[in-house]
């Protein structure tokens, strides 16, 4: 697979659209001193690439009530029930990420609730699932980096 190649203008615009992808491309052209058709054909060559996939948004979780992050390590009775629970999982609104690990845990999982007795029930919900063994549960006190851009800066600068 081949690297994809950037230049100082594709990483700065990937900056402001990491920091707001509702930024308007009229914008980021103003601050970059170069045109708007510029930015939009630098975005969609990166979309066609597959370096931009979609947009996100970002939520206030702690404002909606679900303030209470927990990570969730799921141990199988056997690994050929992976798929299985991975869609037993998708069903549990509560389950925002799940990933197929090796080591301690067959699958990893992140939630949030409202509050711990909220999280309890989610966590039975998961232990509920067959083809669970069982679970271990690590309550999140705080998210002290959740940091997109350094990554960025970081391949960039291998990139050049």
């Amino acid at each position: 697979m081949t690297k994809f190649k950037l230049d100082e203008i594709d990483h700065q615009i990937l900056d402001m659209l990491i920091d707001n992808t509702r930024t308007p491309f009229t914008d980021i052209a103003k601050k970059l001193l170069i045109s708007a058709g510029t930015v939009h054909v630098r975005v969609k060559k990166m979309e066609e690439g597959g370096i931009i996939k979609g947009s996100s948004l970002t939520l206030d979780y702690q404002k909606l009530g679900y303030s209470f992050i927990a990570y969730v390590g799921v141990f199988l009775q056997n690994t050929s029930q992976t798929q299985f629970v991975l869609e037993r999982l998708k069903e549990i609104p509560f389950v925002t990420v799940a990933h197929i690990t090796t080591g301690k845990f067959n699958i990893f999982c992140k939630i949030r609730a409202q509050d711990t007795s909220h999280a309890k029930e989610v966590i039975f919900k998961i232990d509920d699932i067959d083809g669970v063994y069982r679970t271990e549960t690590m309550i999140s006190l705080e998210e002290s980096i959740n940091d997109k851009k350094r990554l960025m800066h970081s391949i960039f600068n291998d990139l050049v």
